[in-house]
C-alpha cells in the first residue's frame, strides 16, 4: 500500500512553501493597492480634470469586486481555483496598467473597474486554494499570516502613495505594483496544478441557481450597492427612493447567492457567512467615520485622526496571530469561543468610539477603544473563515467562499451607507454631529452584540440536526485528513 500523504508542519514547509509565499505576496499587493489608492486619487483626478468622477473610482471598484467574487466562486466549483486565479491576476494587472497610463478620468475609472473584477476573482480563488491545499491545523497560522500581510501596507501605503503623487507621479502607484503581481503569479500558479479537483466540479454538479442566474444576481447586488452608495453620499427625498430600490436589489440578489438560512445564522456554512457580514458591518461602519469624528468633535489633525486606524491594523494582526496559536484539537467549540470573544471586543470598541464622540470626553479615548476593536476583528474574522472552510464541501467550496466575501462587502456597504446618511443629516443641521456619531456607534455596538449572541450557531449542521450527515455533505463536518495538502 502506498504511504499516505502527511500534512506539512508549517505553512512554509517544502510542499506548500511556494503556495504560501505566492498567496501572501498577492494579498500584500492587494492590500497595498487598497491602502495607497486613496492618497493618490485626488492628485490623479485633478491632473485628469475629472474631480466629478472621483467617487466612481471607488464605487466602480466595489461593484466590479462583487461580480468578481461570485463569478470566481462559480468557476472554482466547476473548474477548480486555477482558472479564476489566472484570470483575476491578468485582470488586476491589466487594471493597474490601464489606470497607470490613463489619459482621461474615464479611463482611470475603467482601470479601477478592471482592478475590482480581478481582485474579486483572486480573493475568492485564494480561499478555495486554502481549503484545498491546507489541512485544518495549518489554516489558523495561514490566516494569521494573511492578516499580518495587511499591516505594512496599512502603515506605509498611504505615506508612500502620497509621496509618489507629490514628488514623482501618481501613475507609479499603479504601475509600480505590476512587476510584483507577475512575481506573485509565478510563485502561486505552478502549485495549483497539483491540487485535487473534486469529481463534482468536473461533472458540473452544483446546487443553487444556474451560472446565468448567479451572474444576473451578482450584477443586481452590485447595482443595488452602487445605488446605496450614491444615496448615502448625497441624501435627499429622491435618493431615499433610490436607496429603497437599491435595498430591494441587494435583497433579491443575495437570496440565492448566500447559503440558505444565512438570515437566521443556520448551523453549517450559513452561520459563518452571517457572522462575517455582522462583523464587517459593525467594524467598518464605525471605522468609516472615526477620523471624521475626531476631526469635527475634537479638532484633531488628519494625521492624529488617522492614528487609531493604524493602531487597529496592528492589533488586528495580533488578534489573528493569537487565534493562529489554536490548533483546533478541541473541535469547533474553541473556535466559536474565539469568535464570540472577538465580537465582544468589537462591541466594546464601537461603544468606546461612540463615547469618545461626546465633546466632553477626551478624544484620545478613541485610541484604546479602536485598538480593542481591531484585536476583536482579528480574532473573529480569521476564525469565521476557518469555520466556513471546515463546514463546506469540495463541490461547493467556491460558492461558499464567494458568499463569505459577498456578505462582507454588502454588509460594509450598508453600514457605511448608514454612516453617510447620518453625517449628511448632521451637515444639514437635521441632527447634531454628536448625535450622528453616537447613534452610529451605538447601532454598530448592537450589531456586534448580535454577532456575539448568535456565535454559538456556528457549529456543524449534522451536530445541530442530531444525526450523522455523510462526510463532505454541504454544511457537514469534513472527515479527518480530507483536506490535507495534496502537494508533496
Amino acid at each position: 500500500m502506498p504511504p499516505q500523504p502527511t500534512e506539512p508542519r508549517t505553512i512554509f514547509a517544502a510542499p506548500v512553501r511556494a503556495t504560501s509565499t505566492g498567496i501572501l505576496v498577492l494579498i500584500t499587493l492587494i492590500a497595498f493597492e487598497a491602502m495607497a489608492v486613496s492618497a493618490a486619487l485626488p492628485t490623479a483626478a485633478r491632473e485628469l480634470h475629472g474631480l466629478g468622477g472621483y467617487g466612481w473610482a471607488f464605487t466602480g471598484f466595489l461593484v466590479a469586486n462583487i461580480v468578481g467574487m461570485v463569478v470566481s466562486g462559480q468557476l472554482s466549483d466547476r473548474r477548480g481555483a486555477a482558472p479564476p486565479l489566472v484570470v483575476g491576476l491578468a485582470a488586476f494587472l491589466a487594471g493597474l496598467l490601464l489606470a497607470g497610463t490613463a489619459a482621461t478620468m474615464a479611463l482611470l475609472v475603467a482601470g479601477r473597474v478592471v482592478q475590482g473584477l480581478g481582485a474579486g476573482l483572486m480573493i475568492t480563488a485564494i480561499y478555495v486554494v486554502i481549503g484545498q491545499a491546507y489541512g485544518e491545523r495549518l489554516r489558523p497560522p495561514l490566516f494569521a499570516a494573511i492578516s499580518s500581510a495587511w499591516v505594512v501596507p496599512s502603515l506605509v501605503g498611504p505615506l508612500v502613495s502620497g509621496a509618489l503623487a507629490e514628488h514623482a507621479s501618481w501613475r507609479l502607484v499603479f504601475l509600480g505594483l505590476a512587476p510584483f503581481i507577475v512575481l506573485g503569479g509565478i510563485l502561486v500558479l505552478p502549485s495549483l496544478r497539483a491540487l485535487h479537483r473534486a469529481e463534482a466540479r468536473r461533472d458540473g454538479a452544483q446546487r443553487g441557481p444556474s451560472a446565468a442566474d448567479r451572474l444576473l444576481r451578482a450584477l443586481t447586488v452590485a447595482g443595488g450597492v452602487a445605488l446605496l452608495e450614491a444615496a448615502g453620499q448625497h441624501p435627499s427625498v429622491l435618493l431615499a427612493a433610490v436607496a429603497v430600490v437599491g435595498l430591494a436589489a441587494v435583497w433579491w440578489g443575495l437570496r440565492r447567492l448566500l447559503p440558505p438560512g444565512t438570515a437566521v445564522a443556520r448551523p453549517g456554512v450559513a452561520a459563518p457567512v452571517a457572522l462575517r457580514g455582522l462583523l464587517a458591518g459593525a467594524f467598518f461602519g464605525v471605522e468609516s467615520i472615526l477620523p471624521l469624528s475626531l476631526t469635527v468633535q475634537h479638532g484633531f489633525t488628519p494625521t492624529a485622526a488617522g492614528l487609531p486606524l493604524a493602531a487597529s491594523g496592528i492589533s488586528w494582526a495580533v488578534g489573528s496571530w493569537w487565534q493562529g496559536r489554536d490548533r483546533d484539537e478541541r473541535g469547533h467549540r474553541r473556535r466559536v469561543a474565539l469568535v464570540r470573544a472577538g465580537f465582544g471586543f468589537v462591541a466594546l470598541g464601537t461603544l468606546g468610539v461612540a463615547i469618545a464622540a461626546v465633546p466632553a470626553v477626551p478624544g484620545w479615548f478613541a485610541y484604546p477603544a479602536w485598538l480593542i476593536s481591531g484585536l476583536g476583528a482579528g480574532l473573529a474574522m480569521s476564525s469565521v473563515g476557518i469555520l466556513l472552510l471546515r463546514y463546506t464541501s469540495d463541490a461547493t467550496r467556491g460558492a461558499d467562499s464567494a458568499a463569505l466575501q459577498l456578505a462582507d462587502a454588502t454588509a460594509s456597504a450598508l453600514t457605511t451607507g448608514v454612516a453617510g446618511v447620518l453625517v449628511a443629516a448632521a451637515a444639514r443641521d437635521v441632527i447634531g454631529y454628536t448625535g450622528a456619531f453616537v447613534t452610529l456607534g451605538v447601532l454598530m455596538c448592537a450589531v456586534a452584540g448580535l454577532g456575539a449572541a448568535v456565535a454559538g450557531r456556528a457549529r456543524p449542521a449534522a451536530a445541530a440536526a442530531g444525526d450523522a450527515a455523510p462526510a463532505g455533505q454541504r454544511g457537514g463536518p469534513r472527515p479527518p485528513g480530507a483536506e490535507l495538502a495534496a502537494t508533496s
